[in-house]
């Protein structure tokens, strides 16, 4: 596990911060901190613009191989890379499902046809992603979708019929990857495709989540015959195309959201100073605790990441759902306990929260999507140490 960065590392750490230092000001300032983890709904399009600018000077996909108009990054520069956009507090970025998901998923099993169609979109920042696996009855048991496809022998192309859950962005999203069953008769991974779908299309119906914090990232999506324009791989690959795009959400994408983390812990240090919350032992315990758990989430990232170029990751990537997920419930508890009795008042009314709050309130869901703690414990014991499968019925 390699912690130290080259010279050439460090000369593409300088040039990344000088061009944030010139880019990331006037129009952009107010969107500088904004866009994280329970903040998604503000400022869409003006971080939609700056998907534009990144891609103009050429700091999108930086991962992706130069024959696709990547930079063939090495994990060290994907690392200072993330580290020095948190650190100018870089907007949370609208492009990241097309650039860290979809992206790689169709490099590995698209077709050329298919590169050259939906690649050039993602690295300019032009069409936005988002991800159609959770149905009300499959959230963490993805095998369980009945969201099926037919082959209209006419268009020579698959309808979409279900309903998708918890789609964060969908409102915003030009494009949704689905996992849809394309054998009825199939059960469990059998039987699945993966989907490429256009949203603005007569057929897909987005309706919003209102959510605790007021807003609504998360949507609900309804599809009635709607026409997916390809088809990744064969029908009956879905789910291991999908499990390997599983494999890169928990790939180099995941420094970027440790990143977000330091930011918000760098919050509560500051606001523990200032209300004098950290002369509390207990709170400076857990605030030294935070930032260990941290470091020891980058670690565990830096060594998961042996091969992100086909999303095969090491056996210590099962721990990291539920490690970064149970850390961050707890940041948020500990937010809320550093600022003390101001962690009850809102910032205005009717309801408008302040950052910490809006934080605290969506952790409550991190142990819950993606994988609740209590599947990502059955995975860590059946899949990592070899156990027994849990008895099911």
């Amino acid at each position: 596990m390699k912690l130290q960065f080259s010279a050439e590392d460090e000369l593409f750490r300088a040039e990344f911060s000088a061009w944030l230092a010139d880019n990331l000001t006037g129009e952009f300032e107010k969107i500088r901190y904004r866009g994280g983890p329970g903040d998604e709904h503000m400022y869409p399009s003006e971080r939609h613009q700056w998907e534009k600018k990144m891609a103009a000077g050429g700091w999108t996909c930086i991962g992706w191989p130069e024959a696709y108009g990547g930079k063939d990054a090495s994990i060290e520069q994907q690392v200072i890379f993330h580290e020095e956009y948190a650190r100018v507090g870089g907007p949370g970025r609208m492009g990241h499902i097309g650039e860290g998901l979809t992206g790689p998923t169709i490099i590995a099993y698209g077709s050329e046809e298919q590169k050259q169609k939906y690649l050039p979109g993602i690295l300019d920042g032009t069409e936005l992603w988002c991800q159609g696996y959770s149905e009300p009855s499959a959230g963490s048991d993805l095998a369980a979708v009945k969201t099926k496809a037919v082959l209209d022998e006419d268009l020579n192309k698959w309808r979409i019929s279900g309903q998708k859950v918890w789609t964060s962005l969908a409102h915003e999203s030009d494009w949704c990857f689905v996992v849809a069953r394309t054998d009825p008769q199939s059960q469990r991974h059998k039987g699945l495709g993966f989907f490429l779908v256009k949203m603005d299309q007569p057929g897909v119906e987005v309706r919003p989540i209102e959510q605790l914090t007021g807003t609504s990232e998360f949507n609900e999506v309804f599809f009635d015959e709607a026409v997916a324009e390809d088809i990744l791989g064969q029908p009956g690959e879905g789910w291991a195309i999908a499990m390997a795009l599983l494999g890169f959400e928990r790939g180099v994408s995941t420094l970027g959201q440790q990143m977000l983390f330091q930011n918000e812990l760098d919050t509560i240090v500051q606001v523990a100073k200032n209300n004098g919350a950290g002369q509390d032992p207990a709170l400076r315990q857990r605030i030294a605790e935070a930032h260990t758990g941290l470091r020891l989430m980058r670690y565990n990232a830096m060594r998961m990441l042996s091969d992100p170029s086909s999303g095969d990751l090491d056996k210590s990537a099962l721990v990291y759902k539920l490690h970064w997920a149970s850390w961050h419930r707890n940041l948020g508890k500990l937010a809320m306990d550093v600022l003390g009795p101001e962690s009850e008042i809102c910032a205005s009314g009717p309801y408008e929260l302040t950052r910490l709050q809006s934080m605290y309130l969506f952790t409550r869901s991190d142990t819950i999507y993606g994988g609740t703690n209590q599947v990502q414990r059955n995975i860590i014991a059946e899949r990592g140490l070899g156990m027994p499968r849990e008895a099911k019925g």
